[in-house]
C-alpha cells in the first residue's frame, strides 16, 4: 500500500539526487516543490544534457517521457474576464476585446515535459525557457522517442523550433497554415477563413471577416423570487 509518507520519501530522495548529481555535472538549475510534485528548471543550453542525465543515471532512471508542450508567457498575469460590472443580459454576451496583445517579456516561450520513472515510481516536471528568436531548444527525440510528435505539436502551435528533430513539420493545422494558434497574440478567429466556391468547384481561403470579440461568461444574478422574504428552509428540516 502506498502511503503519503512513502510518497514524500520518494520525492525527498529525488530532490536530494538532483541537488547532488546536477551540481556534480555543472548544470545550473532551479528546483520548486509543491503539492507533492517537483519542477526542475534548467537553461536552454543544458536542456538535452539534463534530459540525458535524468534518463541514464541510476539515481533517476526516468525511462518514460509522458508529455511535452510549449507555453507562451506573454500577457502572463493579465486577464480580460472581469465580469463584476458586466450587465445581466443573458447567459453570455459579446464584448469588445480589451487589447491584451503580446507584450515584451524577458522570457516568453518555455518548453515543459513530464517524466516518469517506473522503477522508482516517481515523476518530475522538466522545464526550460527558449532564449532565441525564433524560440529554439534541442530536440529530446534522441533521448526519448516519444518526444517526436509532441515536439511537432509544440512547433505547430507555438512556433518553437527543436534543433536536431528528424522531421519537424506541422502536425495539426492545414497545409500552408500561417501563424501559430496557441500564441497569445494569435487572433481567436484566425487570419483566414475557408469555404467551398461552387463556381470554382474548389475550396478557397479568404481573409477572415469576423470581428474579434470575447464571450463573457455567465454571471450570478440576484434572485427576485425571494425579494423581501426569508431564504427557504433546507430540505429535510424538522422545523
Amino acid at each position: 500500500m502506498i502511503t503519503q509518507s512513502s510518497m514524500d520519501k520518494r520525492v525527498d530522495d529525488l530532490v536530494a539526487a538532483i541537488e547532488g548529481q546536477f551540481e556534480e555535472s555543472e548544470i545550473e538549475y532551479e528546483l520548486s516543490r509543491a503539492f507533492g510534485e517537483v519542477t526542475l528548471q534548467v537553461g536552454a543550453g543544458d536542456w538535452r544534457k539534463a534530459a540525458e542525465l535524468l534518463r541514464n543515471h541510476r539515481s533517476f532512471d526516468f525511462e518514460e517521457l509522458i508529455d511535452l508542450c510549449g507555453v507562451d508567457y506573454a500577457t502572463y498575469g493579465q486577464g480580460e474576464w472581469d465580469t463584476a460590472d458586466a450587465p445581466n443580459r443573458g447567459f453570455s454576451r459579446g464584448a469588445e476585446r480589451s487589447g491584451l496583445d503580446a507584450v515584451e517579456v524577458e522570457k516568453r516561450f518555455a518548453v515543459v515535459c513530464h517524466l516518469l520513472s517506473l522503477s522508482k515510481n516517481v515523476r518530475l516536471r522538466l522545464k526550460t525557457f527558449c532564449e532565441n528568436d525564433p524560440p529554439m531548444v534541442a530536440s529530446l527525440n534522441p533521448v526519448w522517442n516519444a518526444a517526436n510528435w509532441f515536439e511537432r505539436e509544440a512547433f505547430d502551435m507555438y512556433g518553437v523550433l527543436f534543433e536536431g528533430h528528424p522531421d519537424l513539420r506541422r502536425i495539426l493545422t492545414d497545409y500552408g497554415f500561417v501563424g501559430y494558434p496557441l500564441r497569445k497574440d494569435f487572433p481567436l478567429s484566425g487570419h483566414v477563413e475557408m469555404r467551398y466556391d461552387a463556381g470554382k468547384q474548389r475550396v478557397v481561403y479568404e481573409p477572415v471577416k469576423i470581428e474579434p470579440r470575447t464571450l463573457v461568461p455567465r454571471t450570478l444574478r440576484h434572485d427576485n423570487r425571494y425579494e423581501g422574504r426569508a431564504a427557504p428552509e433546507s430540505e429535510g428540516s424538522d422545523g
